[in-house]
């Protein structure tokens, strides 16, 4: 049932488009396509979203630079044809120092001027289940982020864990490395998703008492195939509540109905978020863009009128 509070909110778009839109910040996550269909597939979600004119959009970079060209062409593409202003995520895990660097440059030189540095996931089958990195290569996020500072002034956002990182010990030690990126340079975090907006509000809270300034974006996952989800999310340990798998059972065959829910429930995660004063968001999109623009038609987000 949809609550009082989005039926208050529905009924009052029309009023928030005519009074100039909404005051929300919006971003979108990206992936490099495989193929050309999956590439057609890509670029029609980038110019369906592009009117909503979001404040950046980032493409991710594969494990050990497995992406590491089409992660290039893809954020090339979206500078030479488009107004979006394109963040190209980097991971340090496998690579030198050397490779690393010479990719920063690259992007300095191609006109990125935003990096989202993150340390990147571990090769699977390790024999004792734990990562060493390689002795030529940078460590961690921070170690990265101070490289990329080091070689251009490049604006860097980095990873954040409401639930604290998987490989973490405890959320204080998450926020000590939080600490450690911004002092390397980072001014932004943006978030893994989450479910829960007491979780990301809990966190906000935590790195506030804590004094780390940094600016904030929760990452919103609209759940259109909840096995996938319950894949990504054992992945990065991340709660998925009880209420989340009833809302979806039954309905593998139903497309329609979960993408219904699937709107539903990131409107309901955003408005919760926003009435206790955030307004940054962070969409992933999976390369599909019905989805997430519907959801921010919802949140008043319009096309802007040129």
């Amino acid at each position: 049932m949809i609550s009082p509070h989005l039926q208050t909110r529905l009924s009052s778009i029309a009023r928030s488009v005519s009074s100039g839109g909404s005051h929300l910040n919006i971003s979108f996550e990206f992936f490099p396509p495989k193929s050309e269909e999956m590439e057609l597939s890509l670029w029609n979600s980038i110019r369906r979203l592009e009117g909503l004119n979001p404040s950046f959009v980032s493409v991710t970079y594969g494990a050990g630079g497995s992406t590491r060209e089409r992660t290039h062409r893809t954020v090339k593409r979206i500078l030479d044809e488009t107004a979006l202003k394109p963040a190209a995520h980097l991971t340090c895990v496998e690579a030198s120092r050397e490779e690393v660097d010479e990719v920063i440059r690259e992007y300095w030189d191609a006109g990125v001027r935003h990096i989202v540095a993150l340390r990147g996931d571990p090769p699977t089958g390790l024999a004792d289940g734990q990562y060493t990195p390689r002795a030529d290569g940078y460590q961690n996020a921070t170690e990265l982020t101070q490289a990329i500072k080091r070689i251009a002034d490049f604006e860097v956002s980095v990873g954040v864990y409401p639930e604290k990182h998987p490989q973490s010990p405890s959320l204080d030690f998450d926020l000590d490395v939080l600490r450690q990126k911004v002092d390397a340079g980072a001014t932004r975090g943006i978030s893994q998703f989450f479910f829960e907006p007491e979780t990301y509000l809990r966190f906000r809270d935590a790195v506030a008492d804590a004094g780390i300034e940094i600016e904030l974006t929760p990452g919103i996952m609209p759940v259109t195939n909840f096995k996938g989800l319950k894949r990504m999310a054992a992945a990065c340990e991340a709660h998925v509540p009880n209420w989340l798998a009833e809302l979806f059972d039954g309905l593998d065959d139903d497309a329609e109905t979960r993408k219904l829910l699937a709107s539903a429930v990131a409107v309901e995660q955003v408005l919760e978020l926003e009435r206790e004063g955030v307004t940054n968001f962070h969409f992933y999109t999976l390369n599909r863009a019905e989805l997430v623009y519907s959801i921010c038609r919802v949140l008043g987000v319009k096309e802007a009128v040129i």
